[in-house]
Protein backbone atom coordinates (compact mmCIF):
# COMPACT_ATOMS: atom_id res chain seq x y z
CA UNK A 1 0.00 0.00 0.00
CA UNK A 2 1.16 3.38 -0.24
CA UNK A 3 2.52 5.74 2.38
CA UNK A 4 -0.93 7.80 1.56
CA UNK A 5 -3.27 5.01 2.21
CA UNK A 6 -1.36 3.81 4.87
CA UNK A 7 -1.11 7.29 6.88
CA UNK A 8 -5.02 7.91 5.88
CA UNK A 9 -5.87 4.22 7.03
CA UNK A 10 -4.08 4.43 10.03
CA UNK A 11 -5.84 8.25 11.10
CA UNK A 12 -8.98 6.02 10.38
CA UNK A 13 -8.19 3.49 12.68
CA UNK A 14 -6.95 5.59 15.09
CA UNK A 15 -10.52 7.54 14.93
CA UNK A 16 -12.08 4.05 15.55
CA UNK A 17 -10.68 2.75 18.72
CA UNK A 18 -11.42 6.59 20.47
CA UNK A 19 -14.92 6.26 19.43
CA UNK A 20 -14.73 2.55 20.54
CA UNK A 21 -13.48 4.02 23.91
CA UNK A 22 -16.05 6.82 23.84
CA UNK A 23 -19.22 4.60 23.50
CA UNK A 24 -17.67 1.95 25.98
CA UNK A 25 -15.31 2.11 28.85
CA UNK A 26 -15.66 6.00 28.68
CA UNK A 27 -18.78 6.74 28.07
CA UNK A 28 -20.19 8.02 31.85
CA UNK A 29 -17.48 10.36 31.66
CA UNK A 30 -15.54 11.32 28.60
CA UNK A 31 -18.73 10.06 26.28
CA UNK A 32 -21.48 11.60 27.51
CA UNK A 33 -19.44 15.04 27.27
CA UNK A 34 -18.60 14.63 23.91
CA UNK A 35 -22.28 13.54 22.89
CA UNK A 36 -23.44 16.30 25.01
CA UNK A 37 -25.51 14.12 27.33
CA UNK A 38 -26.75 14.64 30.70
CA UNK A 39 -25.91 12.10 33.22
CA UNK A 40 -30.25 10.57 33.56
CA UNK A 41 -29.30 10.41 29.17
CA UNK A 42 -26.40 8.74 29.43
CA UNK A 43 -27.80 6.16 31.87
CA UNK A 44 -30.61 5.00 29.73
CA UNK A 45 -28.33 4.81 26.44
CA UNK A 46 -25.44 3.42 27.96
CA UNK A 47 -26.25 -0.20 27.01
CA UNK A 48 -26.70 0.61 23.34
CA UNK A 49 -23.54 2.59 23.09
CA UNK A 50 -21.42 0.04 24.47
CA UNK A 51 -22.95 -2.20 22.20
CA UNK A 52 -22.48 0.24 19.26
CA UNK A 53 -19.06 0.83 20.62
CA UNK A 54 -18.44 -3.07 19.88
CA UNK A 55 -19.51 -2.61 16.44
CA UNK A 56 -16.83 0.53 16.00
CA UNK A 57 -14.39 -1.73 17.66
CA UNK A 58 -14.70 -4.44 15.39
CA UNK A 59 -14.63 -2.19 12.57
CA UNK A 60 -10.82 -0.55 13.94
CA UNK A 61 -9.86 -4.47 14.69
CA UNK A 62 -10.37 -5.02 10.30
CA UNK A 63 -8.23 -1.81 9.69
CA UNK A 64 -5.44 -3.29 12.58
CA UNK A 65 -5.41 -6.77 10.62
CA UNK A 66 -5.01 -5.21 7.59
CA UNK A 67 -1.83 -3.74 8.81
CA UNK A 68 -0.58 -6.42 10.42
CA UNK A 69 -0.98 -9.19 8.37
CA UNK A 70 2.05 -10.92 5.97
CA UNK A 71 0.53 -11.64 2.76
CA UNK A 72 -0.05 -8.41 0.74
CA UNK A 73 -3.36 -9.69 -0.75
CA UNK A 74 -5.11 -10.39 2.85
CA UNK A 75 -4.27 -7.30 3.96
CA UNK A 76 -5.36 -5.30 1.15
CA UNK A 77 -8.47 -7.25 1.74
CA UNK A 78 -8.85 -6.16 5.16
CA UNK A 79 -8.54 -2.69 4.36
CA UNK A 80 -10.84 -2.44 1.64
CA UNK A 81 -13.57 -4.10 3.91
CA UNK A 82 -13.02 -2.36 6.86
CA UNK A 83 -12.61 1.30 5.08
CA UNK A 84 -15.97 0.17 2.60
CA UNK A 85 -17.62 -0.74 6.12
CA UNK A 86 -16.49 2.49 8.02
CA UNK A 87 -17.80 4.31 5.36
CA UNK A 88 -21.04 2.99 4.94
CA UNK A 89 -21.87 3.57 8.67
CA UNK A 90 -20.91 7.05 8.78
CA UNK A 91 -23.29 7.76 5.92
CA UNK A 92 -25.96 5.78 7.90
CA UNK A 93 -24.72 7.65 10.74
CA UNK A 94 -25.17 11.11 9.50
CA UNK A 95 -28.55 10.10 8.05
CA UNK A 96 -30.35 8.97 11.50
CA UNK A 97 -27.66 10.59 13.76
CA UNK A 98 -26.09 13.46 12.79
CA UNK A 99 -24.73 15.22 9.58
CA UNK A 100 -21.17 15.73 11.30
CA UNK A 101 -20.54 12.47 11.03
CA UNK A 102 -20.13 12.51 7.52
CA UNK A 103 -16.83 14.68 8.02
CA UNK A 104 -15.44 13.13 10.89
CA UNK A 105 -16.00 9.18 9.54
CA UNK A 106 -17.26 9.06 6.35
CA UNK A 107 -14.40 11.59 4.29
CA UNK A 108 -11.45 10.00 6.15
CA UNK A 109 -12.46 6.74 4.94
CA UNK A 110 -13.48 7.20 1.51
CA UNK A 111 -10.56 9.01 1.08
CA UNK A 112 -8.16 6.38 2.22
CA UNK A 113 -10.10 4.22 0.10
CA UNK A 114 -9.56 6.10 -2.49
CA UNK A 115 -5.55 6.13 -2.07
CA UNK A 116 -5.89 2.51 -1.71
CA UNK A 117 -7.37 1.35 -4.19
CA UNK A 118 -4.74 4.05 -6.27
CA UNK A 119 -1.95 2.39 -5.21
CA UNK A 120 -0.31 0.17 -6.84
CA UNK A 121 -0.62 -3.46 -5.84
Amino acid sequence: MALVANILMGLVLIIHVYIFLLETVLFRSRGRKVFRLSEQQAEVLAPAMSNQGCYNGFLAAALLVAFLHSDPGTARAFAVFGLGCVAVAGIWGAVTVQRRILLIQTLPAVLALAALLGAQV
